[in-house]
């Protein structure tokens, strides 16, 4: 069984110095609009699976919602179909405010 890996706000901005990782934001439009993790594309659940050939397969890919629900979906999603580099932000972009980190608008 391939599963993801759920990591905590602080491990995500670790991880965005990486290269080749890719950050999913799956909320919806009118969540979006209020600010996105800078760096983020935003793709929400309802089309990722029209979405997912466009995912490469050898990035580190990081889902996130609002709470850490909708992107546990996605990432467990992805993982199904064989990614491996699958993360989840546990508590979503409450996590994130939370642990004080900033926002940036969509573009």
């Amino acid at each position: 069984m391939t599963t993801f890996i759920t990591i905590d706000a602080s491990t995500l901005s670790s991880m965005l110095k990486k290269e080749n990782m890719l950050l999913i934001d799956v909320r919806n439009d009118d969540e979006v609009v209020k600010g996105i993790i800078k760096g983020a594309k935003h793709i929400p659940l309802a089309i990722l699976p029209q979405e997912i050939n466009k995912l490469p397969k050898k990035s580190s890919i990081v889902f996130y919602c609002h709470s850490g629900v909708r992107s546990a979906h996605a990432a467990s999603y992805l993982a199904e179909q064989d990614y491996h580099d699958v993360y989840n932000l546990a508590g979503g972009v409450i996590a994130w405010a939370n642990a004080g980190f900033v926002f940036s608008t969509l573009k």
